[in-house]
């Protein structure tokens, strides 16, 4: 079961690489023979959201892994009124809204990533990772650094105007403050002869400079992120940990996607009905709206994640 579950994390960690030196390399003409055209963009930001979306949609698997009407019923209630009201703040207040899920999700990722490698980790009889320098770096990187370099205004605009300018006018200072803050956990990592956190957060660093801005948080999002979360939860939802215990690794990672599929269906269902029925313009606001509702439903994800976490980190809440 263990050496199951270290090949497919192992094999997660790599297939994350390459997509993103794809979404990187990839920019990069698409960027120069249509430097003003957004629609390309938005069409590799809508796939690779729908891609990542199902991974945070088995907490209630996870969380209730015994099925008991009663109890799974409170749960999703739960669940589901913590994500309305995020998604009434996030509607009527746009950009604190925005501020406030820009720096929460830094910290989620960071943390969720950190505790990805710990996984590894643990089943190789390692446990030196530097987690803080790391954690903060993988986090912050990908998500604010997008949002600051010269093409964020573009694409917020295609978002949803209010958000450009969310940094207040400090966009130049924290930028390099986050690229200073990449660099000094590389070579942290470098010291501590770490390469393999070296070559993520290059990676990190890369994209977010290179691809536009869409396509970078999309692309982390969607093909880093919820790749590796989701193969942290085949560890955690017992159907999946059935297949590893057959040897099955990848049966056990689509076993995992799988469960979270439905709620993609529903998430995109109840948004476009959701636009259709509140009088916004689709397809024009739907990006908007996608992000919405996944930026609100992270919110109680990130509180049930943090059980795994800290289980992964080595730290007792």
């Amino acid at each position: 079961m263990l050496q199951s579950e270290l090949k497919l994390l192992v094999q997660l960690r790599t297939i994350s690489r390459y997509s993103i030196l794809f979404g990187t390399f990839i920019s990069i003409p698409l960027s120069f023979f249509f430097p003003d055209q957004i629609i390309w963009q938005v069409v590799l930001a809508l796939f690779a959201l729908a891609v990542g979306t199902p991974h945070g949609a088995v907490d209630h698997l996870v969380t209730v892994p015994k099925f008991k009407l009663l109890k799974m019923s409170l749960f999703i209630a739960g669940y589901l009124a913590v994500t309305g009201l995020a998604i009434w703040f996030l509607i009527a207040n746009n950009l604190l809204g925005f501020q406030l899920i820009v720096l929460i999700s830094a910290i989620h990722f960071g943390i969720g990533d950190a505790s990805f490698i710990k996984e590894i980790e643990g089943r190789k009889g390692l446990q030196n990772l530097p987690r803080i320098s790391y954690a903060i770096a993988a986090g912050f990187t990908p998500v604010f650094i997008p949002l600051l370099t010269d093409g964020s205004a573009q694409a917020l605009q295609a978002v949803n105007p209010n958000l450009v300018g969310w940094a207040a006018g400090f966009e130049d200072e924290l930028l390099w403050f986050v690229i200073a803050l990449n660099l000094f956990a590389v070579g942290f990592m470098a010291l501590k002869r770490r390469f393999d956190e070296v070559i993520d957060l290059l990676l990190l660093l890369g994209i977010s400079l290179v691809a536009p801005p869409l396509v970078a948080f999309a692309f982390y999002f969607g093909l880093w992120h919820a790749l590796r979360h989701t193969g942290r939860l085949t560890l955690e939802l017992p159907s999946a940990k059935r297949l590893h215990e057959e040897g099955r690794s990848w049966a056990s990672f689509f076993k995992a996607f799988i469960a979270g599929v439905p709620a993609l269906v529903l998430v995109l269902g109840f948004t476009i009905g959701w636009a259709l029925l509140a009088g916004f313009s689709l397809p024009a606001e739907l990006l908007w709206l996608l992000l919405v509702v996944i930026w609100a439903l992270t919110v109680p994800h990130m509180a049930l994640t943090a059980r795994l976490d800290a289980k992964a980190m080595g730290v007792k809440l």
